[in-house]
């Protein structure tokens, strides 16, 4: 980043202009004309080194003159590192993937797709929440942890499968309790779970609303 320590002296800068129109119009008052009856004499005149710089030595002054001006604004140039706190909440995505889950009800897609489209389109549309996935069937897992990489989460997520049929099941206690164990040490403002889910709770050792209490205990809040 560029930028001047003193812009104030930059005013200065006006004086440039001022000075050369003063300094042409004083020379044009104060050039002479010299009549000649010929100017056979005058050709073979030497010319020196001076006179023919000497046009140009006004030129060099408003040169100096303005490098000291600028000299005096003090440029400056160089990074300079800003922190931005930004302060979001923080979001876990409960998500089903038991074998109910390949119901073909919302044609053309089933059920676990349209349901992560749904997340997708929820994930996009966020900014400086963290945002973790677990995913629950008989039992549940951590897909991803909370993140503010919505890329590397939203790869994560197109990657869930429906669950094979040896842990097949709906353990929604599981998958709430696993959720608040991504929340429950964190110190964002707020805590949310959203639950995507489509059936009843029908495996697992933690029974939903016992689950749902100890989110309670956590200041974590559970949408549907």
């Amino acid at each position: 980043m560029f930028r001047f320590a003193n812009p104030e002296y930059l005013f200065l800068l006006i004086l440039v202009p001022v000075l050369f129109v003063y300094h042409w119009w004083r020379g044009k008052r104060l050039t002479g004309k010299v009549k000649y009856s010929t100017l056979r004499y005058m050709k073979n005149l030497p010319v020196s080194l001076r006179q023919r710089v000497r046009k140009y030595f006004f030129v060099f002054r408003l040169a100096i003159i303005t490098l000291v001006i600028f000299a005096l604004a003090r440029p400056q140039s160089g990074t300079r590192k800003q922190e931005i706190t930004t302060e979001g909440i923080d979001i876990v995505l409960a998500l089903d993937v038991s074998s109910s889950m390949l119901a073909e009800d919302f044609k053309p897609k089933n059920r676990i797709e349209a349901a992560k489209a749904v997340a997708e389109e929820f994930i996009n549309g966020r900014t400086n929440d963290r945002i973790g996935l677990v995913i629950f069937a008989g039992e549940a897992f951590t897909q991803c942890p909370l993140t503010l990489d919505y890329g590397v989460l939203i790869q994560l997520l197109d990657k869930v499968q429906v669950a094979p049929r040896e842990w097949d099941g709906t353990a929604i206690g599981n998958g709430i309790a696993t959720a608040v164990a991504r929340l429950k040490d964190s110190k964002a403002k707020s805590k949310v779970i959203i639950l995507l889910t489509d059936g009843r709770n029908n495996a697992g050792e933690i029974d939903p609303l016992t689950a749902a209490q100890i989110a309670e205990t956590f200041n974590i809040r559970i949408y549907t």
